[in-house]
């Protein structure tokens, strides 16, 4: 090489859009690797001389510049490592006219030149980029046209039903590219549908399938967001959709037609109007734990005036008939007026450090590895929250946390079970944030 010659430094970018045949001895980017190689060779005279590193990216597409190797060259090019960069085509370095054009900017702003050793042209000169134009935007036309084939033979089968892959739906499996019903999943599946449409609560829903340990198909529990992809999946009763679009699907279904659309009647209705709806229909938060201080419970009851439903507490003495009363006990009280005090003196009670720390020993038992900290906050986070959960919900707690509540003239006494603070720290984890979703 004469000593005149200047030095240019050599970098061959390979691509191939799928990984298939990568794990081959020899592969598609080690015949474009050769064949740049070759064609430096040639160019010695000229000062060329290959650099050492490989820039190879192997199942990535040229529409996009989300590459390594393409990201490592550019920082190469960036630092002054690379002259010339050599590909076996130009839509190996890029099919979008628009990338491409970003590509030789950042390359000619670090005088660095390009080269196609099947397609030849020059860079630097208004032809040679007229040519590059050309050949481009023929490069990004096919990339249209392929994408355009792979969509239409993708709609075309799903409007005959055929399964076309992704994630596969928790009641399926697929055997021979087709969704076949997974006989142990498909309960757990209708379950989901049962339930909602029993209480029309995707909160009280997650509460019931927890309790009955139900898991997704990786084995984790359901949350609210499952819940629900799994109510809007048409996939459960026999259908593909597609661009809005709902065929008939090749697979069975799993969840009956009728209680499919009665779940979708009640997802019509708002989640705000739905809680309340719920809300109206308050159950007796304190049934079967309030007590008279004679030791006999005071039942639920309500009466409707002029369209308006009162709910109250009666002695077990006053249903009955019983006229000796001596004053001593309370023969009536309204269930909201002791429902809110029982759960003011609760939400206060979780406060306390005893509470706090008995709960924590009981919650020990099962989860070794907690922390008095981590008990203080998911008791505190119940406070904030309760206003949020549905009155099914509020009364599952009410029963977990109270054993027994006895009111008498002079107040209410109440009776908290520490085991069933343990449990509400569990339960806690699961409930908040599908009450901060539904809120937000």
């Amino acid at each position: 090489m004469p000593a005149t010659t200047k030095k240019l430094r050599c970098a061959v970018y390979t691509r191939k859009s799928t990984d298939e045949g990568l794990d081959k001895e020899f592969n598609t980017l080690d015949a474009q690797r050769d064949a740049c190689e070759a064609y430096v060779a040639s160019q010695r005279a000229e000062g060329w001389t290959l650099v050492k590193d490989r820039y190879d990216d192997g199942g990535f597409s040229g529409g996009t510049l989300e590459r390594p190797a393409l990201k490592r060259l550019l920082a190469d090019i960036e630092r002054g490592s690379v002259d010339v960069v050599v590909t076996y085509k130009l839509d190996r370095l890029s099919r979008s006219l628009t990338d491409f054009v970003k590509l030789m900017d950042r390359m000619e702003a670090h005088g660095v030149t390009f080269v196609s050793v099947t397609q030849s042209f020059n860079t630097t000169t208004s032809m040679g980029r007229l040519t590059l134009n050309i050949l481009l935007s023929f490069a990004q036309f096919e990339r249209e046209v392929i994408g355009e084939r792979i969509r239409d033979k993708f709609a075309a089968s799903r409007a005959r039903g055929m399964w076309m892959g992704g994630r596969v739906p928790l009641g399926y499996d697929v055997v021979a590219r087709k969704l076949v019903i997974n006989e142990a999943e498909a309960p757990r599946v209708r379950r989901v549908f049962e339930i909602f449409a029993e209480t029309g609560s995707g909160i009280e829903t997650v509460a019931r399938l927890r309790a009955e340990d139900a898991t997704s198909k990786a084995g984790r529990p359901l949350d609210k967001g499952d819940v629900y992809k799994l109510l809007n999946n048409r996939t459960y009763v026999g259908e593909v959709a597609h661009k809005g679009q709902v065929y008939p699907g090749e697979h069975q279904a799993i969840v009956p037609r009728e209680l499919w659309e009665e779940v979708h009647a009640i997802l019509q209705v708002s989640p705000r109007t739905r809680a309340a709806q719920n809300r109206q229909q308050s159950p007796a938060l304190l049934k079967g734990i309030l007590y008279g201080i004679d030791g006999r419970a005071l039942s639920p009851t309500h009466t409707r005036k002029r369209g308006r439903l009162y709910r109250y507490y009666v002695a077990q003495r006053v249903m009955k008939g019983d006229a000796d009363d001596d004053g001593s006990i309370v023969r009536r009280i309204a269930a909201a007026q002791i429902e809110a005090a029982v759960m003011s003196q609760v939400r206060a009670l979780l406060w306390q450090p005893e509470i706090v720390v008995g709960t924590w020993l009981a919650a020990r038992r099962e989860a070794p590895d907690l922390t008095e900290r981590e008990v203080r906050d998911a008791l505190h986070r119940l406070d904030p929250l309760w206003d949020e959960l549905f009155p099914a919900e509020q009364a599952r707690i009410v029963r977990a946390l109270v054993e027994r509540v006895v009111v008498g003239p002079a107040g209410a006494d109440i009776r908290l079970r520490v085991e069933g603070l343990a449990g509400l720290v569990r339960d806690l984890g699961a409930i908040a944030p599908a009450v901060l979703d539904a809120a937000a």
